[in-house]
């Protein structure tokens, strides 16, 4: 006679049913680990994590150690510095019969230049044209003056609309600082027309140079105080450039300075827009 096989009671639950994987009673485990396990568990990974925090610390501290407070370890990645123009904008556009639309161009520059005024600069030293003002080896790096005043019809003193108000603008051309630079040779500033008509522009200092005496550059908590040398371009428009869109290059010339790569559009040099209308 054949055995038939028991099936169980119908709504009666198995023995070990879905609770007992959460907490088992019998064995007092909860998600299958007792509480010593749990414990331990957790006993290791605090330690773990605390092992890697405390290594992140000490990493971190030893690094520290290695920087200089005035000057970066590694800065071969800006050989170069980069242009830039003031006001800053790279395309300028206005009507030179509405003080509204260019002045927001004239106080730009006004209040960039205000720490050029000449009360201001008169705090600073008297450097010696032509040479570097090296100074490795003194604790507070002295500054050369650069005067508003050198910027003759572009400082805003003999005009104070800066040439927009007579649709010749004056614009404001400065390198980014960049710590420890000597640029060999004369460097100069040099600006041309890349569209059709070819325009006329006057440069303030004379012929667009800038000064070796600005540099090195020793960073901004050794060098307080520092302001870069300028140099201001005024565009000697006529009545027939007025309403033509103008694009105008800078580039830093005769010296080592980078002013031609084709990866980076303001490495030594710097184009803008220009649409004056009347």
């Amino acid at each position: 006679m054949s055995k038939k096989s028991e099936k169980p009671a119908e709504g009666k639950e198995p023995e070990g049913n879905w609770k007992d994987v959460i907490y088992n009673p019998r064995t007092g485990e909860f998600f299958g680990r007792t509480g010593r396990n749990w414990g331990i568990i957790l006993l290791f990974y605090l330690v773990f994590y605390v092992f890697l925090a405390a290594m992140f610390v000490f990493t971190m501290w030893v690094m520290l150690q290695m920087l200089n407070d005035d000057t970066p370890k590694y800065q071969d990645r800006v050989a170069s510095p980069g242009l830039v123009i003031r006001p800053n904008s790279l395309s300028i556009v206005f009507n030179r019969s509405e003080s509204v639309e260019y002045g927001k161009y004239v106080q730009h520059l006004e209040s960039f230049l205000h720490q050029y005024n000449d009360s201001e600069q008169a705090k600073n030293d008297l450097c010696m044209a032509g040479q570097y003002s090296e100074q490795d080896e003194d604790p507070q790096k002295k500054v050369c003056q650069f005067k508003r005043s050198l910027l003759h019809h572009c400082s805003g003193m003999e005009d104070t609309t800066f040439g927009y108000a007579k649709g010749q603008p004056c614009f404001i051309v400065k390198m980014n600082r960049v710590i420890g630079l000597k640029p060999s040779g004369d460097p100069y500033i040099n600006c041309t027309s890349k569209s059709e008509k070819p325009l006329q522009m006057q440069y303030f200092p004379n012929e667009g140079t800038i000064d070796r005496m600005y540099f090195p550059y020793y960073g901004k908590k050794t060098h307080k105080g520092y302001v870069q040398p300028l140099v201001a371009v005024k565009l000697l428009l006529k009545k027939e450039d007025y309403n033509s869109e103008l694009i105008v290059e800078c580039k830093v010339e005769g010296s080592n300075l980078k002013n031609n790569d084709e990866r980076d559009k303001f490495l030594g040099r710097v184009t803008f827009r220009v649409l004056v209308t009347e």
